[in-house]
């Protein structure tokens, strides 16, 4: 008995050897790095298009094809609205997503997490390298690899961060962080290796990917500043020929960028100026830094549309008291701010990351601190990259604690972990319908006139106008010249029969629309809506008067044009419509239902040839639709040509292969041609298909 005590002892040692072996592999670390994130964000998968989804990500028209992948670059976010957001890479990212999963957003919920856990593992390993610069030798090994992954992990699983991974319009930060660290991942590599030609490679594609981040959200320029500053101050010393040669290239990288950025036309700068005095500024950006210390520390309540702004505090002293938290959060900024600096004049082992963790978050806090003018105060998203710096310095406090405190403040960080990761799938659950998402947002006191105007635009479109009146007649008590407001209380009020108090809201709103367009997105709506009732009323000269002033406004917004070209058609028949529509898709060559109305056109005209020219040439814009196929085989049928009919529409079942609407109508063509048994199988797949649907409707019940 006594002799088997030492084997039992020297097995446990064995395994406890092989344990920590284990835990310190970089490839393990990585994948459960990788495992977290999807866990954690598992309930977004699925998710429904939300908000600017159901545009960057759903009726997107340069999404709709590969053959968009350089004519993206050529255009801002929006096409139809003057934000200027130059993100072609994002576009680039919802294209694959489309090609692959169609309208399934399960597939881009995915494409979310994964570049989120991959941009969670590449921060790993950029951190141990940057670690190895930032504290002592005898220190640099097992710090940095511990410490890159607890603070990876930390920023990985962090709520705040949710807006970036469960929205599927969010995914800009985290295409620019991947990106981003890569790159610089592949400098450091490069500097390391002795083979000229694998140098080259490394430092050429580091440009790339670095282009690549600035392409994806245009605050990746702020990961340019951070590496040079590593660069310059912070890592093993260079000589000064090399710190010229990096510096050279970010400039290199800045000025192709700017060159890209330069191909969309111009924009007006979209919304108005806050015209805050600097001693506003000052207050506001202590909020902002008190409330993102907040949300690092305790982020219980994570909503969009936040503000450090709250107008109730000026209006009465019970309204000051009882908004009293946002006046909080100047002290809180105070708090914060002291915090860095002492952490920076602390000495220490640890005070060169506390440094360079400051400076990390400065450099990423400064843009977005109400020093600028932006599109809001505060958001959630934002921390996506500044937040790193904040854990790096918290990381480097804890590594200068007394050792007696080191074992307290690791099981600290394991509960911390869990609590945030447990909330992030709480928080990860708010995104998945529509509806959810934003009576969320307004119970969490996200109330803002966009949420209260999208949650109104919801029950319209369900066909539950009042309750839609009632939340547009709000916004409007409170913003009586709100325009997407007017626009869609007239059309709630249409629907409900109030027919002349919604042609007074829609004539008010599209007079306003022309001088509004700068402050808010598609003011043409009232426009193209009173156009509408027009036309309801036979007054159709009235309508086209209207169409074609809107027109003249809006030269670039399909919907208006294709209203007027369809009034054209009405009144004078084909030929009249088609000069317009032939202009705007001689301007537009990329758009999908342009090229898809004009074959129409042709084809009311008589003009066969050219119908099917264009209807052809419709049907490689857009990979899943099969309208123009549709369209296609018609004129096939029409010329009595049943086999190239049967191939087009054959092509059409392979585009919507779960669609049996398209068996059904490829089984008329089967029949039609003689073809029984083909036809059979045809009608044989839509009861396959239907079978499934209930299968599947009966698994979600259960």
């Amino acid at each position: 008995m006594a002799a088997e005590q030492p084997e039992i002892a020297r097995r446990r040692d064995a395994f406890a050897i092989t344990f920590r072996r284990a835990a310190e592999a970089h490839w393990l670390r990585a994948l459960f790095l990788v495992l977290v994130a999807f866990i954690i964000h598992s309930p977004a998968l699925n998710g429904q298009f939300i908000w600017d989804d159901n545009y960057l990500a759903h009726d997107n028209p340069l999404i709709k094809s590969p053959l968009f992948l350089f004519e993206v670059f050529r255009h801002h976010l929006f096409l139809d609205s003057l934000s200027a957001h130059y993100r072609p890479v994002q576009t680039v990212s919802f294209m694959v997503d489309y090609f692959f999963w169609n309208d399934n957003t399960y597939g881009f919920h995915l494409t979310n997490i994964t570049l989120h856990a991959l941009s969670g593992v590449t921060l790993y390993f950029l951190l141990r390298r940057l670690f190895a610069s930032l504290f002592q030798n005898k220190l640099a090994g097992p710090l940095s690899s511990a410490g890159a992954f607890l603070v990876s992990l930390g920023w990985l699983v962090h709520p705040v961060h949710s807006a970036a991974i469960d929205y599927i319009s969010g995914r800009a930060d985290s295409l620019a962080f991947f990106f981003a660290s890569a790159g610089w991942l592949l400098y450091l590599r490069a500097r390391e290796t002795n083979r000229r030609n694998l140098k080259i490679t490394l430092f050429a594609s580091a440009i790339v990917l670095a282009l690549l981040a600035l392409c994806s959200r245009e605050t990746a320029a702020l990961w340019l500043i951070i590496f040079l500053l590593h660069t310059l101050f912070f890592s093993k010393p260079a000589t000064r020929r090399a710190k010229v040669v990096v510096l050279a290239g970010c400039v290199f990288v800045l000025a192709i960028y700017g060159a890209l950025h330069a191909l969309p036309a111009s924009r007006p700068q979209n919304g108005p100026k806050p015209g805050w005095a600097p001693s506003v500024r000052a207050v506001l950006m202590l909020r902002a830094l008190g409330d993102y210390g907040r949300l690092m520390i305790f982020p219980a309540n994570l909503h969009m549309e936040r503000t450090v702004v709250d107008t109730r505090n000026y209006d009465s002293q019970h309204d000051w008291q009882q908004s009293v938290a946002t006046e909080y959060l100047s002290i809180a900024g105070l708090l914060v701010g002291a915090l860095l600096a002492l952490g920076c004049f602390w000495k220490g082992r640890g005070r060169n990351a506390r440094i360079f963790g400051v400076v990390w978050f400065m450099i990423g806090f400064l843009p977005i601190s109400n020093l600028f003018d932006l599109n809001a105060t505060v958001a959630e998203h934002w921390l996506y990259l500044p937040s790193v710096g904040l854990l790096i310095f918290a990381a480097a406090v804890a590594l200068d604690l007394p050792a007696r405190f080191h074992r307290p403040i690791a099981l600290g960080a394991v509960a911390a972990t869990i609590a945030l990761s447990v909330r992030a799938g709480e928080r990860s659950g708010d995104w998945t319908t529509p509806e959810h998402f934003y009576r969320q947002t307004i119970a969490a006191g996200g109330t803002s006139t966009r949420v209260s105007l999208n949650l109104g635009q919801l029950y319209a479109g369900r066909g539950e106008y009042a309750r839609a009146e009632a939340i547009f007649r709000e916004i409007l008590a409170a913003y009586p010249n709100y325009p997407a407001a007017q626009t869609n209380l007239a059309n709630a009020l249409f629907h409900e029969g109030e027919k002349n108090e919604a042609e007074a809201l829609f004539a008010a709103a599209s007079r306003s629309a022309p001088q509004m367009r700068e402050e808010y997105p598609r003011t043409w709506l009232a426009t193209l809506n009173l156009a509408g009732m027009h036309e309801q009323q036979n007054d159709l000269a009235g309508a086209l008067a209207i169409a074609d002033k809107a027109r003249a406004d809006y030269p670039r917004i399909w919907e208006i044009v294709s209203f007027e070209a369809e009034l054209l058609r009405k009144k004078n028949g084909p030929a009249a419509a088609i000069p317009i529509v032939e202009k705007y898709r001689c301007e537009n060559w990329w758009s999908e239902p342009a090229s898809l109305a004009l074959g129409q056109l042709y084809a009311e005209n008589g003009d066969a040839t050219r119908a099917e020219k264009m209807l052809r040439w419709a049907s490689r814009l857009d990979v899943h639709d099969v309208e123009a196929l549709h369209r296609l085989v018609e004129l096939r049928m029409q010329e009595n040509r049943l086999a190239d009919a049967c191939s087009e529409q054959r092509r059409a079942v392979a585009r919507q292969p779960d669609r049996p609407s398209e068996y059904l109508f490829l089984s008329r063509i089967l029949t039609k041609m003689g073809r029984t048994a083909e036809a059979s199988r045809a009608i044989a797949m839509i009861a396959q298909l239907e079978d499934s649907a209930r299968d599947a409707r009966a698994l979600a019940a259960n």
